[in-house]
């Protein structure tokens, strides 16, 4: 069994798109070191993350990352088991859901249109789950 859990937070900072290819650079080298695997979203400042692995080491980078500075408002939306990883080949999936080409895609229109923050999916959280799927399948 591993260990899931997906949040949302707002940036504190502006993330230019050097920044955000920074992070993903940091977020892959240290979840490879602790077996975690996962996607990030971008979308206006706004993160929504789902990591998976050993519960222990899931909790402990949540814990690191809901304490950097360049997040806020950090909410859990939903954490759980699961047989197999999701995204047992992506150290750190990242789409940015600002980019042209995620915009083009056909029935994405109902997500890119939802901002990405605890208020809109913590009434509905496998809506959370839902979109991370999808973009794990366009991007295989």
């Amino acid at each position: 069994m591993f260990y899931f859990l997906v949040y949302v937070s707002s940036a504190t900072v502006p993330f230019a798109q050097k920044d955000l290819e920074d992070l993903l650079e940091v977020s892959r080298r240290n979840n490879k070191k602790l077996n975690i695997s996962g996607i990030l979203l971008y979308k206006d400042g706004n993160f929504m993350q789902m990591l998976e692995g050993e519960e222990e080491a899931v909790k402990q980078l949540y814990d690191k990352i809901s304490l950097d500075i360049r997040h806020g408002g950090t909410i859990v939306i939903l954490d759980g088991y699961e047989e197999e990883r999701q995204f047992a080949d992506w150290s750190m999936g990242f789409r940015s859901l600002n980019s042209p080409e995620v915009l083009a895609l056909p029935g994405y229109n109902k997500f890119l249109n939802t901002p990405l923050t605890g208020r809109e999916f913590s009434e509905n959280p496998s809506e959370a789950q839902e979109l991370l799927l999808m973009f794990k399948e366009k991007n295989r």
